[in-house]
């Protein structure tokens, strides 16, 4: 059997591309993501948050904190999304996570705005979410576009 050139480049090609996948959706083949339903967890805005305020709400440092739901709200919360996402695993291997992060003005504490997202993909989807505030931040990408782009990501990648 001989290897061609094509060959070779055929299975480099193949590989990067699994690699891309990979690392696109965070993580390896076999981790599996929860998609935020649409159905119940559709979003939810902070009315606090708009493109005129963002100056003194989501682009002033350590504004978030101050609007963070506490961790009590959001494990009991997570405890009774759970079945309703099909989920069984340990809660602690969950984030209750927002849909439309508070980064981007998302609403804290609406029921519709949060679901259980397993870790490692919360992780990844933590640090695409400060990277939509840092352009919405410089003037990059609008509010309302930066919101848009993560309820597609959360809906459709988890």
């Amino acid at each position: 059997m001989r290897i061609t050139l094509l060959d070779v480049a055929v299975a480099i090609l193949v590989l990067g591309l699994v690699a891309l996948s990979a690392v696109r959706f965070g993580g390896g083949i076999a981790e599996q993501a929860v998609l935020a339903s649409p159905a119940m967890t559709p979003g939810s805005l902070n009315p606090d948050v708009t493109e005129e305020t963002i100056g003194q709400t989501i682009c002033a440092r350590g504004w978030t904190a101050t609007v963070r739901p506490p961790t009590e709200y959001t494990n009991a919360l997570k405890a009774r999304q759970m079945p309703l996402y099909g989920e069984s695993g340990s809660p602690s291997d969950y984030q209750e996570d927002h849909l439309i992060s508070l980064e981007l003005g998302g609403n804290p504490t609406d029921p519709k705005n949060l679901w259980p997202e397993p870790y490692p993909r919360a992780s990844d989807v933590d640090r695409i979410e400060n990277q939509l505030n840092d352009k919405v931040c410089s003037g990059e990408l609008t509010l309302a576009d930066a919101q848009r782009q993560e309820s597609e990501l959360k809906h459709q990648h988890g």
